[in-house]
């Protein structure tokens, strides 16, 4: 299937590594044209990189602005940011809360917004938001992720239904377990309290998963990739699982 994103523009957030990265791939290569955005930049992947910290107040300009001066403008916007640090809900401090607050909501609602004018003008536009399978079923140990991502389906669900008319769409992808430093790195800490080595965690893990195995990023990868392409036309407001049957609503 050609995905008809040659010469598309597109924008991802959290673009060196992980999800990003692999919808940064999928997209460049089937011939879009990618400004990938990190807190580092690194210089050996195949799209040039912005290093741009999302917990910055001007951020979501400064990449707005950047995009415009390199791509002349913004088809595709991928928002990922990367996940806060695991809290139990009743030991979630407002600081804490108020931190994750900016680079996981308020950066990308307003980079979104910056986004739009011309999406809008143009006919075409795609918004993805990739967030987590928690929004549905909230993950134990990780409130701050589970409460301000289910902020931002809110906040994308009512965009979803104001900008349809005008050929722009707007989806949320929630991943399950995919094997990431991320997923890595919550198992560890889950294996630090329970005393128990990470692979005791991480087979424990696969037992709830119906798939019976991890996800590869390629496989998120490119489901992104099709939601960002013209043949997804008419598929918008939708959050989509990716998580090998995981979730059970």
């Amino acid at each position: 299937m050609d995905l008809q994103l040659a010469g598309k523009r597109a924008v991802v957030l959290g673009a060196s590594k992980g999800l990003g990265a692999a919808i940064a791939q999928e997209l460049a290569d089937e011939g879009a044209h990618v400004l990938g955005v990190s807190r580092s930049a690194p210089d050996n992947l195949d799209w040039p990189m912005l290093g741009v910290d999302l917990a910055a107040s001007d951020a979501a300009t400064t990449i707005a602005d950047h995009a415009q001066a390199k791509l002349g403008g913004v088809d595709i916007l991928v928002n990922n940011c990367g996940g806060p640090v695991p809290t139990a809900a009743h030991k979630t401090e407002t600081s804490q809360l108020t931190d994750a607050i900016q680079p996981m909501l308020l950066t990308i609602t307003e980079l979104t917004r910056l986004v739009l004018p011309d999406m809008r003008s143009a006919g075409f536009g795609r918004i993805l938001s990739v967030t987590s399978a928690g929004v549905r079923e909230p993950i134990p140990g990780l409130a701050l992720s589970n409460t301000i991502r289910a902020a931002l389906h809110g906040w994308m669900k009512t965009l979803a239904k104001e900008v349809a008319a005008d050929g722009v769409t707007v989806n949320m992808l929630m991943p399950g377990q995919v094997d990431t430093d991320r997923l890595r790195s919550l198992h560890q800490n889950i294996a630090r309290q329970a005393g128990v080595e990470p692979e005791m965690i991480s087979a424990k893990s696969v037992e709830n998963i119906p798939a019976g195995r991890f996800g590869e990023p390629r496989e998120f990868g490119a489901v992104a990739a099709f939601l960002a392409s013209p043949r997804a036309s008419y598929v918008t407001g939708a959050e989509i699982p990716i998580d090998g049957g995981f979730l059970k609503s």
